[in-house]
């Protein structure tokens, strides 16, 4: 299956460039796949915080509020 992108130009700080280009150099791929990985963790996050905050406010699975809340890694997604 072949996936389309769109090529974009963004500004980022050095120091965040520079932590991108140690995970290439540690064999993470091309500096699109380190951002593109990072995006989509971000992006998981935010659903997952939406997600949480519906179930908060209709009262349904208070336990999963606060695991989604927390700042939890996903290594099985990875």
């Amino acid at each position: 299956m072949m996936t389309v992108s769109t090529q974009i130009a963004v500004r980022l700080p050095d120091d965040l460039v520079a932590w991108i280009d140690e995970q290439v150099a540690a064999g993470g791929g091309s500096r699109a796949a380190v951002t593109t990985k990072a995006l989509i963790r971000y992006q998981r996050q935010v659903i997952a915080a939406r997600d949480a905050e519906i179930y908060r406010q209709t009262g349904g699975y208070p336990d999963l509020y606060e695991w989604a809340g927390s700042d939890r890694v996903y290594p099985e997604l990875d």
